[in-house]
C-alpha cells in the first residue's frame, strides 16, 4: 500500500506541472499532519533541485530519453529522497516510486524506474554547469550576475535551495500570521502613525494590512478577488473589491498608500520554487504593464504630503527600477533591494515616493 505522503506529493507535483502552485495545493491536500510534513519536503525538494535530479535521471538511465511526466515525477521524487532525506529508507523510496508509476497506469515503465533507481548513488557529483549545480535556469543566473554581481547571483540561487526561515507577526487581535521578514520591512518604510488613512491597493492575503493596522491606521484593503478579500474579514479593515489598474472609487485621498504589486516573484524562489521553471523573460513585460497602471492609479489618490511605497518580491529591473522611472525623479525619496543570500528572508524591492 502506498504511503499517503508520497501519494499526495506525487499528485501535487503532477498538478504543479499543469500550472498549480505547490504551497496552495499542499494546504488543500487531504492528509494528516504527520504525512503532510514528508509530502511537503518531497514536493518542495523536487521543485528546488529539479535540474540536479533531471541530470541524475539522464546519467543513471545511460542516455537522454523522452519520459512521460508521471515517470519523470516518480524518478525525481525517489532521487530526491535518496540524496537529501537521510531518514527515509532507500528501499521505501525506490519501491514506492515504482508503485506510483503503476498507479499512474504507466506500468510498462516500472522495470525501467526500478533499474535506474538501483543504480543511483548518494556520493558527490561533478555537476557539469552552474545551471545544474545551483538548479536554476541560466538566463536568470546571467541576469542576476549582470545586475548584482557574480557573488550575489550565486547567493540568490543557493538561497533558493534552502527551506525558508519562518517569521511570525502578531496582529492587533492577538493572533499570529506567518510573514516573511522582508515583507515586514516593506511596511516599515511607510512611517505609519495612528489615525492616518491607509490604502493597501493589492492587499490579499492581508499580512501587510494586518501589520499596518497594528500601527493604529484606518485601513482600506483592496483586491480584485472577492474570495481572497473575504479571508481578511477578521482584520477589521474596510474591504473594497476593485481592480487597482482601473479608476479607484474613493472620494477622499490617503495619507499612506502601499502598492505591493503582483509580480514574477523571483525573490521568493525558496518558498515558490516552481516559479523558476515556468517563468520566461517575456512575462516580465506583462507584469510591468500592470505594475505601472497600479502605480498611476494609486498616485492619483495620494494626499498632499503623503507617502506611497511601491514594492515587489521580484529581483528584475523591469518590474522595479523601470516602473519607478515612470515617476518624476524628484518624487522618489529612496529605493532599496533585499537580496536572498545577502539579506534575511525573501528578496524584495521597495521605493518610497512622496506626493507631487
Amino acid at each position: 500500500m502506498l504511503a499517503a505522503a508520497r501519494r499526495v506529493a506525487f499528485d501535487i507535483l503532477e498538478k504543479v506541472e499543469g500550472g498549480g502552485f505547490a504551497s496552495d495545493l499542499l494546504l488543500e491536500a487531504p492528509v494528516d499532519r504527520r504525512d503532510a510534513g514528508l509530502a511537503s519536503q518531497i514536493v518542495f525538494g523536487v521543485l528546488r533541485f529539479r535540474a540536479q535530479l533531471d541530470f541524475l535521471i539522464a546519467h543513471y538511465a545511460g542516455r537522454e530519453r523522452k519520459l512521460d511526466t508521471e515517470v519523470r515525477t516518480a524518478l525525481r521524487m525517489a532521487l530526491f529522497q535518496l540524496r537529501y532525506l537521510e531518514r527515509v529508507p532507500a528501499h521505501a523510496a525506490v519501491a514506492e516510486s515504482v508503485e506510483l508509476v503503476k498507479r499512474a497506469r504507466k506500468g510498462s515503465a516500472a522495470s525501467f524506474v526500478n533499474a535506474v533507481l538501483r543504480k543511483a548513488g548518494t556520493g558527490p557529483v561533478d555537476w557539469p554547469s552552474r545551471e545544474i549545480d545551483w538548479s536554476c535556469p541560466e538566463w536568470l543566473l546571467a541576469r542576476w550576475e549582470q545586475h548584482y554581481g557574480a557573488r550575489a547571483a550565486e547567493g540568490i540561487a543557493r538561497a533558493a535551495l534552502r527551506e525558508p526561515a519562518r517569521w511570525v507577526f502578531y496582529t492587533p487581535f492577538h493572533t499570529t500570521r506567518a510573514q516573511d521578514i522582508g515583507s515586514q520591512w516593506v511596511v516599515s518604510l511607510l512611517g505609519l502613525e495612528p489615525g492616518q488613512r491607509f490604502l493597501d491597493l493589492c492587499a490579499a492575503p492581508g499580512n501587510k494590512t494586518a501589520q499596518a493596522l497594528a500601527a493604529g491606521v484606518r485601513a482600506v484593503a483592496c483586491d480584485r478577488s472577492w474570495r481572497r478579500l473575504r479571508s481578511m474579514a477578521e482584520l477589521g479593515a474596510e474591504l473594497v473589491l476593485v481592480d487597482g489598474t482601473e479608476a479607484l472609487p474613493f472620494a477622499r485621498s490617503f495619507d499612506r498608500i502601499l502598492v505591493d504589486a503582483p509580480c514574477s516573484g523571483t525573490g521568493t524562489l525558496g518558498r515558490n520554487p516552481e516559479i523558476k521553471w515556468r517563468l520566461g523573460v517575456e512575462d516580465l513585460a506583462r507584469f510591468r504593464r500592470r505594475q505601472i497602471a497600479l502605480l498611476e492609479r494609486a498616485r492619483a489618490v495620494l494626499a498632499p504630503g503623503g507617502l506611497l511605497v511601491y514594492s515587489t518580491c521580484s529581483l528584475e529591473p523591469e518590474e522595479n527600477e523601470e516602473v519607478i522611472r515612470t515617476v518624476p525623479p524628484h518624487l522618489v525619496l529612496e529605493a532599496q533591494h533585499r537580496l536572498p543570500g545577502r539579506d534575511p528572508g525573501d528578496g524584495f524591492f521597495a521605493a518610497v515616493l512622496k506626493s507631487g
